[in-house]
């Protein structure tokens, strides 16, 4: 018999014994082992004695085959399913998480190989089930429901009552209307789920991972500059839109915006009390906040350039500053007087840090120095030289022993204080670093650079310990909170994020809702999505998500797109002031319309396909003749007839009325978006890694807690 098998087979070999298995016997085992309240599932089928339940259910089927045929081929399955899940239950499949980026290459392949069989696909579904019933198979049963997403199967509008999956990713699944209720999942990814009219009665879901904890109406414009409070409980963000903004870590909630500075900030820092916060801007002041009103205490001004870092003393008497001008200043906190200037670097000074003890002063610098600072004389103890590019960041461990500094030469270098000299090169980043930091502890070195990564290194042995993955822009800043644990990082992208430093996993992205997508439209087939961000347009394949054609012609950002009623045509407006029409099969321009005086934000194409009305900042409607690209004048006799084409409501188009029936939701993004929109929730939980109850972000989704209604 050919499951007999004597070698050590791969996953591969394993699905495919279930090949040739008739797909309804998978059914008829769940509902028997249910009906049975079956724990062991493989002992159960592996019993002689419980064939007669199995018989009697698929002899039902099959009215074409014979009495006798029909039980050779249920004892003959019976065997085969028991036997796969035994091998199952021992390999690895059942006891690694097949979901890690290093496994990426094998599943690739094994999706190829496996997606072309209804009856393996049908088998991986059996396996989800079967977490329900028999917890020796949980692991076997995440890996499977991981798998099929992978392969995009549909999975909308199934029944996954009382199902246990753990240590997966589901990113981007589709369970439309799908049942989870009495599921227990653990060290789940659930970042762009999408549970849209989901019902969620009683789950017990815990130590998930998602990467949009919050989405906040934050920064417009890059992040350059993170910092936890001493407490650990608000974070600091400075960034390029000239604000500055107090998160609680806890929630993720905006607490307060501090507006002041007359150009982007390029650095935070709080007190040692917590009660201050001191910025450095592209306007070349420094500003002092008080944290608990919002209110701006003081404005130190001196410096003739940008202040790119400051740095409280550890007293907090004193605020040191760096600046562009290539000075650094010392401040007296009280008076807001400058009490020192250090002169010596012969480039601009990019980061200031002080020793625990407060009694020196590290400064790097573009000069590809850094310099040591005995604070009290002001006289320079020691310059470190090594570096072949920029001296980004300077940070002290702790103890005040060790000096990390980042360099734009991609390198980072640990340096002992006492003797001055070097005493490790970390090497990993493929281009410059931006931002360094220790632990609390001095045992880790987070760092951040252009390459878009965030690493952690062990400091004693100098050895990569982690790589965080998530942002898709260069790290400008990373700073540890006050317990350790977490890590927060400011990128180009304008996001914040916030790390678990022990899994390494994204806990939180908090963003400022800045979309570069100014008009999105379908053909008139649903077959192809047309959108504007920039100078150019993209057309892509709806079902594949994959770009058709881009379309360059216009000289500045497009706002708006609109294709003809019958599919051949799109036209655009843009900053350029222009409106152009193109081929939507060749994506060559056809046409170019010009007469608006300023930006054109609108376009829109009358049903019948002949007339174009365009809109414009320069307060004019214009219609046009898409045949001859000519403007239509307002004294032309057929003038107010055609404009009138464009004011009929839509509601008595026969197709948006059919189209009411439906809530329908267009996402773009990079990536993929949690959904919940109507999702039935009714006690459970809902809880990540830190300990955050999700059910706040299923609220802003649209979901509905039946609580609430109960207590109505």
């Amino acid at each position: 018999m050919y499951w007999n098998i004597q070698w050590k087979e791969t996953l591969l070999d394993i699905l495919a014994y279930v090949k040739d298995i008739d797909e309804q016997i998978f059914g008829d085992i769940l509902e028997i082992l249910r009906k049975e309240k079956v724990i062991d599932c493989i002992g159960y089928l592996s019993g002689e004695e419980n064939l007669s339940h199995l018989q009697q259910s698929f002899l039902q089927q099959g009215e074409n085959m014979t009495h006798e045929k029909k039980l050779y081929d249920i004892n003959k399955y019976m065997k085969l399913i028991s036997d796969v899940l035994n091998k199952l239950k021992n390999h690895n499949f059942n006891k690694k998480d097949y979901s890690q980026e290093k496994n990426y290459t094998y599943i690739k392949f094994l999706i190829t190989r496996i997606k072309v069989y209804s009856q393996i696909i049908k088998f991986l579904q059996f396996l989800v089930h079967l977490t329900s019933i028999d917890n020796s198979v949980i692991q076997c049963g995440s890996n499977s429901l991981y798998l099929l997403v992978q392969m995009k199967v549909d999975l909308r509008s199934k029944n996954f009552e009382n199902i246990k999956i753990q240590n997966t990713s589901l990113e981007g699944s589709n369970f439309f209307r799908c049942n989870f209720s009495g599921s227990l999942f653990d060290n789940v990814y659930i970042g762009g789920l999408n549970l849209n009219g989901a019902v969620l009665l009683n789950c017990n879901w815990k130590n998930l991972r998602i990467p949009e904890l919050n989405q906040l109406d934050g920064h417009s414009d890059q992040v350059r500059s993170v910092c936890f409070s001493p407490d650990g409980n608000t974070l600091a963000s400075g960034s390029y839109d000239k604000s500055i903004r107090l998160w609680d870590v806890k929630t993720g909630q905006q607490k307060a915006k501090l507006d002041g500075h007359t150009s982007g900030i390029l650095s935070v820092c709080f007190s040692p009390d917590g009660n201050t916060l001191a910025s450095g801007s592209v306007d070349k002041s420094i500003r002092l906040w008080d944290v608990k009103t919002g209110q701006q205490k003081a404005k130190l001004d001196g410096h003739t350039h940008y202040v790119y870092s400051v740095c409280f003393s550890p007293d907090g008497n004193t605020l040191a500053s760096g600046s562009y001008d290539n000075s650094i200043r010392l401040w007296d906190v009280k008076t807001g007087q400058q009490k020192t200037k250090l002169d010596g670097h012969d480039h601009w000074v990019t980061s200031v840090c002080f020793s625990p003890d407060g009694n020196t002063l590290a400064s790097g610098s573009g000069d590809k120095s850094i310099r040591l600072w005995d604070v009290k004389t002001g006289q320079q103890k020691a310059k470190l030289e090594g570096y072949y590019g920029r001296i980004n960041s300077v940070c002290f461990s702790p103890d005040g022993t060790t000096l990390a500094s980042g360099s734009e030469d991609k390198s980072i270098r640990l340096w002992d204080i006492k003797t001055e000299q070097q005493k490790a090169k970390l090497d990993g980043h493929t281009r410059g670093i931006l931002s360094v930091c220790f632990s609390p502890d001095g045992n880790t070195l987070a760092s951040g650079g252009f390459d878009n990564s965030i690493r952690l290194w062990d400091v004693k042995t100098g050895q990569q310990k982690a790589q965080l993955y998530g942002q898709y822009d260069c790290v400008y800043s990373v700073c540890f909170s006050p317990d350790g644990n977490t890590l927060a990082s400011g990128v180009w992208d304008f996001s914040i994020r916030l790390w678990d430093v022990k899994t390494g996993q994204q806990k939180a992205k908090l963003d400022g809702y800045h979309s570069y997508v100014k008009s999105v439209c379908f053909s008139p087939d649903g077959n192809t999505l047309a959108s504007c961000s920039d100078n150019s347009i993209c057309l892509r394949d709806v079902k594949t998500g994959q770009q058709k054609a881009k379309l360059d012609g216009h000289s500045y950002e497009v706002y708006s797109v609109c294709f003809s009623p019958d599919g051949n045509t799109l036209a655009s407006g843009s900053v350029d002031k222009s409106i152009r029409l193109w081929d939507v099969k060749t994506g060559q321009q056809k046409a170019k319309l010009d007469g608006h005086t300023s930006i054109v934000y609108s376009v829109c194409l009358s049903p019948d396909g002949n007339t174009l009305a365009s809109g414009s900042d320069d307060k004019s409607i214009h219609l046009w003749d898409v045949k001859t690209g000519l403007e239509i004048k307002s004294s032309d006799k057929n003038y107010k007839d055609l404009l009138a084409l464009f004011k009929i409501p839509l509601q008595q188009h026969s197709h948006i009325s059919e189209a009411s029936n439906y809530i329908t939701t267009l996402l773009i993004s990079q990536q993929t978006i949690f959904q919940a929109q109507g999702a039935l929730i009714l006690k459970g939980d809902f809880i990540i890694h830190s300990g955050i109850d999700l059910k706040t972000l299923f609220k802003k989704k649209g979901s509905c807690f039946l609580e609430d209604l109960q207590q109505k």
